[in-house]
């Protein structure tokens, strides 16, 4: 019973942060979710592709924790639990960091700001980090075929992601993003 109040807490924190933020920007006018919008064709398939993963993956992860679905040990499952938690306050770092220039998806149109300061320091992308890390945790806490299969899909629609949004950092903000991209790793550190 503990172990699914554990991956519940962390799924209602992670999706609460998600979409609470997002109300927060549509009160302000601003169109967080951006998926799928672009003109660029590649850009659009990954995006609905990332889609499509981050959403199968919640009926995945809620079917494993109802079912109690899980291979894995109470030692593994609790250090699941410990991942998740850092991945929703990784994630919540990020988008205060953010501000109003946090966005799902490449904009099409939004004019965002350039962002390198606090977590930004140590990690180019701490939100998909966050993301990765969410789904590490509830997976080591239900671990099973489809939560691995999911999980896997999911983390690897979000580095495909990541790829595309280097691109258009590189394009829109020109130097300023190289010169970021050169000291800061994609995922977490600096050189």
């Amino acid at each position: 019973m503990i172990f699914e109040i554990f991956a519940l807490l962390i799924m209602i924190v992670f999706y609460g942060i998600y979409f609470g933020k997002m109300i927060i920007q549509k009160r302000q006018g601003i169109q967080t979710r951006q998926l799928g919008k672009g003109k660029n064709q590649n850009v659009r398939v990954v995006e609905i592709l990332m889609s499509i993963a981050t959403l199968v993956i919640v009926p995945i992860q809620l079917i494993s924790i109802i079912f109690d679905l899980t291979i894995l040990n109470n030692n593994i499952r609790f250090i699941g639990f410990l991942v998740g938690i850092l991945g929703d306050i990784l994630f919540l770092i990020s988008i205060i960091t953010m501000k109003n220039s946090w966005r799902a998806g490449i904009p099409s149109e939004d004019n965002t700001e350039f962002v390198s300061n606090g977590i930004y320091k140590i990690s180019r992308n701490p939100a998909f980090v966050g993301f990765d890390l969410m789904y590490i945790g509830i997976c080591l806490l239900y671990c099973n075929v489809l939560t691995i299969i999911f999980s896997l899909f999911a983390i690897i629609m979000l580095h495909f992601q990541i790829i595309q949004e280097e691109t258009y950092l590189a394009n829109t903000f020109g130097e300023e993003y190289r010169t970021y991209k050169n000291r800061v790793f994609r995922y977490i550190g600096r050189r």
